[in-house]
Order: structure tokens, then sequence, then C-alpha cells
């Protein structure tokens, strides 16, 4: 299984010629364990025996020491060249504490879960650049409509050591013999918030090991759920109307994503007030193609769970609908088929009409992909049905913008697409379909009329300028001819 994971394990590092690396690239960290265990503190770093070397019996106390040595930290970043060997030796150690937590066949002592927690915040938790470091350019790079810079997302340096580390935690908290009474006392509220706070990491291998550990935790220590998901709400809360800047929001949503397919029905008012005033706004950043995909997914699990929510998620949708930007408002179209697809006729036909009104505009979009997206909804049978159940409502709002369509769209396959959608309606109702075609052809001959009558009036106000002009100019002339004929001005 390790070799799978991390490869072979390298060959465990001779114990002579230790050089003495205390102050140079290393942080000593204090450590509850004696001070003879903590060898970097002596001055010397040098590895303990392995797991097979020593009898059963002393193998929890070499767990604790083999932990105490890992919490020891070096420089990746400014001197990565320094301690190579060193950080050869904590490697190995990492890798052998990880196939030690897979392998023990006893329940984790107190003393030994304090210090993986220790181990797991020495060399995890840190501060990561400001947000100013990479402005405009993380969500924005990959956002679909974003800019032009295409500049790859920084890799964490100490990946092979973190990767390890990562790995261990993993294990610790899916371990059988890992007691969450007991170990909730170190993976506390402080322990889960520092472990949200890594999710803005630009390395997403660092955010996937982090996406699995976080929903680990959730599943095994029940009693910091609510706090997780009020976490989470939190982070939401100051991307949308704060910063619109975070690395890790897909992979929070794909954690709730699972989280709600598991809520119990009828849904708590937690749950739905979490729907409204958390996932529904994370629509509005304008980086939301980043995360749109696992947003949708979330959307129509609490339509699928209660129905009744559908009406408040195509308001919600409304609400946030994009005016200028034609391939997020594709989007927004494509979550709407799925909500669409979830929801049942009352509550379709308590949005239908701002809903339909929306879907004619977006017909009438001269962005052919929106223009598409909107009249492919009448290819979706479930879609199709509520139509023609209110197709008295519907029908007067979206043949306008059908029969303009048909009559000066500039795309041929918007053309050809309209004109089925034209079919189905005239097929629907033909009574109420003439009646539509009468009262557009009534409303466009007074548009043209109205017309006609805005440009005749501009052409008599024009042709009154114009004369007014020239009688000045008349006026003016005249005046400078009995100027020069009497020689005295209008002064004088």
């Amino acid at each position: 299984m390790m070799k799978h994971i991390f490869g072979k394990l390298p060959k465990k590092p001779s114990k002579s010629s230790n050089p003495n690396i205390d102050g140079v690239g290393v942080v000593n960290i204090p450590l509850t364990s004696k001070p003879s265990t903590n060898r970097a503190n002596n001055g010397v770093y040098e590895a303990l025996p392995s797991f097979r070397d020593v009898p059963t019996s002393e193998k929890p106390n070499l767990f604790i020491k083999k932990l105490t040595l890992c919490c020891v930290v070096f420089d990746f970043t400014t001197h990565p060249s320094k301690n190579l060997r060193e950080k050869e030796i904590k490697r190995q150690t990492l890798l052998e504490l990880v196939d030690y937590i897979s392998t023990v066949s006893t329940k984790f002592t107190d003393a030994a879960m304090q210090e993986i927690a220790k181990l797991a915040a020495v060399n995890l938790f840190r501060e990561f650049p400001s947000p100013n470091h990479h402005e405009g350019k993380t969500m924005e790079t990959l956002d679909g409509a974003g800019g032009g810079d295409d500049e790859e997302p920084a890799l964490e340096p100490a990946w092979p050591h973190l990767q390890v580390v990562y790995e261990l935690l993993l294990r610790f908290v899916a371990s059988p013999m890992t007691d969450a009474k007991l170990a909730k006392r170190y993976i506390d509220h402080s322990f889960v918030l520092k472990l949200l706070d890594l999710f803005d990491s630009e390395d997403q291998r660092e955010r996937e090991y982090l996406k699995t550990i976080l929903h680990r935790i959730y599943g095994k220590f029940m009693v910091h759920r609510p706090f997780i998901r009020k976490s989470i709400n939190n982070i939401f809360y100051r991307f949308v109307f704060e910063t619109e800047k975070h690395n890790g929001i897909a992979e929070l949503l794909e954690i709730l994503g699972s989280i709600i397919n598991g809520f119990a029905l009828p849904l708590k008012e937690e749950h739905k007030l979490f729907l409204v005033r958390a996932l529904i706004p994370l629509h509005r950043p304008k980086c939301a193609a980043a995360y749109h995909q696992q947003l949708c997914y979330c959307i129509v699990q609490f339509v699928e769970k209660d129905f009744k929510l559908a009406d408040t998620v195509v308001r919600g949708l409304l609400r946030y609908w994009p005016v200028t930007n034609s391939s997020k408002e594709g989007m927004f179209l494509g979550e709407l088929e799925e909500v669409l697809e979830a929801t049942q006729a009352a509550e379709f036909q308590r949005c239908m009409v701002p809903l339909f009104r929306q879907i004619a505009r977006c017909i009438n979009s001269s962005h052919f992909q929106v223009a598409e997206r909107a009249l492919f909804l009448w290819n979706n049978d479930h879609i199709r049905n509520l139509i023609t159940q209110n197709y008295k409502v519907i029908m007067p709002i979206v043949f306008p913008a059908v029969e303009r369509n048909t009559r000066g769209h500039w795309n041929q396959a918007v053309q050809s697409l309209t004109l089925n959608v034209r079919k189905v309606l005239a097929e629907t109702d033909q009574v109420l379909f003439d009646e539509c075609l009468a009262k557009f052809q009534e409303d466009e001959a007074k548009k043209t009329e109205a017309v006609a009558k805005r440009e005749a009036t501009w052409k008599v106000l024009e042709d009154l300028a114009a004369s007014k002009s020239n009688e000045a100019v008349l006026v003016s002339r005249f005046s400078s001819s009995v100027t020069v004929a009497t020689g005295k001005t209008s002064a004088s």
C-alpha cells in the first residue's frame, strides 16, 4: 500500500557523521516530551530505529519519539538545498509513521493523539501570502470569461513533506483505532478552523487532501458538524460580500454536496437558511465559473430533497442573473434546466411569469449560444410538459421573442431552433397562437407608426431649426449692411 502511494521507501540513512544543524534552516519546536528525546534541540537530528527493529512493547514509545522528531520544520523556500540529509531522515520517518498508523491494532493513547495533532499543526498550519499577492489572478484566471493571464497557480515547495503529513493525518482520522471521544480534545474547533484556512492554498494537491480529511472529520466527529457548517458559511460570506478571492470554494462545495445529500427529511430551517443566505449568493461573483459545477450540484440536491424550494431557487437565480456576461448566462440556463427537471407543477406556477420573461430575453440574445441554450429548454420533456400545462400564461410571454427571432436573428442555427419552438407553440393551441400572432403584428404596427411619428416630429423640428438659423443669418447680414452704409454702430 505504501509503495503504491509514495513509491519505494528510501533506505534508512546512516547514523554516522550527523552534522550539527541547530539553528541552520531548522525551526526547533518546543515539545512536551523529555529534552533527551528531542534530538534537534540537542544539536543532532538523527534517524530513530525502525519499528521492525524493536520489540512490540517498545513500539508505542518509539511511535511518540518519531512523532516528536517530525515536529522539526525545515526551510524549503529560502534555502531548499540546505539540510538535505535531515530532510530525507524526516521524510522516511513520516513514511514509517504513516505505515504504523495504517497497521496498528490497538487504540491510540491520549499522548499519541496529542502528538499526532501537534505534528499536523506544526507542519501544516501556516500563513499564505496576502490576497494582494495574487490579486486579480487566482479566481479570475479560473473564470471562463477571465482575462488572458494564463499564469500557473503556485505550487507548495515543501509538498514532498506536506503530502506525507496529510496522508498521516488522513489515516489517523479514518483509523478505527482512533476514539473520536478522546481525539476531539485535539481535533477541536481551533484545529478545524486552521484546516479550513488552508483551503485557500493555491496548490490543488493540498486542497484535495484537505477536502478528503475534512469530510472524514465531519463523518467521524459528529460533535463538530454544526461548527464545520457554520465555519464554511462564514468563508462563503466573506468571499461573496468582501473579497471575491478564495482558492478553495469548489472543494468546500464538494464537501457540502455530500453533506446535503445526507440531510434528513424534513429539512431543518437551518439548512434552508444556508441555501438562501450562502449558496444562492455564490452565483453573484464574476468568477462563479470556477466552482459553478459544484454549486449547481448542491442547489439541485436541495430541490430534490424538498421540491417546495424550487420557487426559492429560481427566484434566487433570477436575482443574480448576469446582464453582460454571456458565458455566465449560459451556465445559469444550464443550471435552470437541472432545477426545473426537479420542479413540480405547483412550484413551477409560482415562478413561471418572471422566469419566462427572462427566458424570452435570452431567446432574443444576440449571443447565439445564449439564445440556443434558452431554446433547448423545449427539448426537455419534463420542462415542455410544464410549459404545455401552463401554455395560456407562457405563450403570450415568449411568443414575441420567438417571432422576432424567426424574422431577424442573425444566426441560422438559432433561427432553425426558433422555428421548431414556434411549431410546438402552434401545435399546442392554434387559436391562442393566432391571437398572439395578431397581437404581435398589431404591436409591431404600432411601434412602426410610433417610429414614423417620432421621425416626422424630428424632421419638423430640424426644418424649424434650419429656418430659424436662416432668419438669424439674414438679420445679421442686414445689420452689417446698415452699419457699413451709415458708418454708425448700434451702440452709437
